[in-house]
């Protein structure tokens, strides 16, 4: 019998812990990981992203990777940002050298959560589904898996709950939801992926912060996001999330807190700015005291006692759906009233959205190019005028939605002998063609279709107005599309502008 030295037995003694400790996680039949691996993919995308200068063009075409996860039904999550502008999208899964062909079956950008479907469905085999858990708790260790950085092979990575908040979701610009720090980062293709804990799912990872900005600190969306998702979607329709459009303050400030009735305490805030587009207005008046929301009493920081934990009154909202209430308790003028509110989508904030699975609306005319404004386009400007931009940054402050819904810009003057001395009109706002006040880019359609010799275009803030001679325009259109490789010459459809506002509004 060979005789062991002493450093051998030290060396096999180590082999051996770091076997048993590394069991969980290498894949053994039966073993967490193992079942896990069964219920994560691989997405690849082949998406298109639209040009806001050449509104007609399809735009670019990019590859890109990701990850997603299946639970019950047979139905694979992701996030938003994976498979927005898709044009083709394939799954993978562990062990299985095939793609699958999927296709979006219901997109959130607002939340940037979306459900998959797969043409075969000989996909599910030898899968399994994740179950829902709920918030994990802070300084709790969680699992993260998922594709990251391109990588063909399973990630799996670990951990810990550094802070449960209420911030904004990059995906979509303007959208603030509930959300979970934690120490682990979110790299490149870890999007959509799943994070675990004791064997469930309790969140989607699906933003982080650049090296330059912190280290190791990634973002997973929670599960109450996914299940409102869930249940939004349930009537084969997703409408987006309700809010109550309007802004408050807290009451932490003593003399602030007499001055209005209160006595001392931590309870109560202020109503300030109403937005005519919310649900708010008509039910509730700038300085009204916010004392309750459905019941939960509400702290002067502007938090409730939800979940175990202190949350933004907007949570209470935020798990509500179209044609859902809220009840209110209020204080104004010293008494205390109760209100019970609808809810609504403030639909002007999606001027500063990112727009995605949605093509540039546009109409030309006479050689000019006209386009809505809206993010996309403002980020393809090359210059932005100041009138430009009050109207982009104060669209929503300043209620600039009641007389313009869409706020139509010549945004291109195509050089031709009929647009001669035009170009100083680039960049201008449209108020009025002829007779016809310009609400959104299909009232200028309508516009120029009524048959007129010539077409008097009234800008906003410019005494000078352009004039277009009718028969002039007509005959240049064949010669400035082929000149300039226009290939279509207006798409109306896609407004972020619901149809009732397309009208001319009420005052209220």
């Amino acid at each position: 019998m060979p005789i062991l030295k002493r450093g051998s037995l030290f060396t096999i003694w180590i082999f051996a812990l770091i076997i048993v400790w590394a069991l969980p996680d290498i894949g053994l039949a039966g073993s967490p990981i193992e079942s896990l691996r069964r219920s994560v993919v691989r997405i690849y995308t082949v998406s298109q992203t639209p040009d806001y200068s050449v509104p007609w063009d399809p735009g670019s075409s990019q590859e890109g990777w990701g990850s997603g996860f299946i639970i019950d039904g047979r139905r694979i999550l992701t996030n938003a940002h994976v498979v927005s502008n898709a044009r083709f999208i394939s799954l993978e899964k562990e062990n299985d050298a095939r793609r699958y062909e999927a296709r979006v079956k219901f997109i959130a950008h607002d939340c940037d959560l979306a459900m998959l479907e797969v043409v075969d469905a000989a996909f599910f085999q030898g899968t399994s589904a994740l179950k829902l858990g709920g918030v994990p708790a802070l300084d709790s260790v969680v699992t993260v898996l998922g594709y990251p950085i391109g990588g063909d092979r399973l990630s799996v990575t670990r951990g810990i709950v550094s802070r449960i908040d209420y911030r904004g979701y990059a995906h979509s610009g303007v959208d603030s939801h509930l959300v979970v720090q934690i120490d682990a980062a979110i790299n490149p293709g870890n999007s959509g992926g799943p994070v675990i804990q004791d064997g469930q799912l309790v969140g989607v990872a699906f933003q982080g912060f650049s090296g330059m900005v912190a280290q190791n600190v990634g973002y997973m969306i929670p599960t109450p996001v996914v299940t409102r998702f869930l249940q939004d979607v349930a009537d084969g329709h997703y409408d987006s999330y309700v809010d109550v459009g309007f802004q408050y303050f807290p009451l932490i400030n003593a003399t602030e807190r007499r001055a209005l009735g209160l006595g001392p305490g931590d309870y109560g805030v202020m109503v300030g700015e109403i937005f005519r587009a919310g649900a708010a207005y008509g039910y509730l008046q700038t300085g009204d005291v916010l004392l309750a929301i459905d019941n939960l009493p509400i702290f002067a920081d502007g938090r409730v006692a939800l979940d175990n934990d202190r949350l933004m009154l907007n949570e209470v909202v935020e798990r509500k759906f179209k044609g859902d209430t809220v009840l209110l308790e209020l204080m104004r003028q010293g008494q205390k009233k109760t209100i019970r509110m609808p809810l609504n989508t403030p639909w002007p904030y999606l001027m500063h959205a990112n727009q995605y699975d949605v093509r540039p609306r546009f109409y030309i005319f006479g050689g000019l190019l006209f386009q809505p404004l809206s993010s996309g386009f403002y980020a393809a400007l090359q210059s932005k005028p100041l009138l430009l931009r009050y109207y982009y940054t104060q669209f929503l402050e300043d209620e600039l939605y009641l007389k313009h819904p869409e706020v139509v810009v010549i945004s291109k003057v195509f050089p031709d002998a009929s647009t001669s001395y035009l170009e100083g009109f680039v960049y201008g706002i449209v108020d009025q063609v002829n007779d016809t006040k310009i609400r959104t880019l299909n009232d200028l359609a309508t516009a120029f279709e009524r048959p007129a010799e010539f077409y008097v275009i009234h800008l906003v803030d410019d005494p000078q107005p352009l004039v277009l001679e009718g028969k002039a325009a007509r005959e240049a259109r064949e010669r400035i599309s082929r000149q300039y490789g226009i290939t279509q010459e207006a798409y109306l459809e896609d407004s972020f502008v619901p149809p009732e506002w397309m009208k001319a509004q009420p005052e209220k």
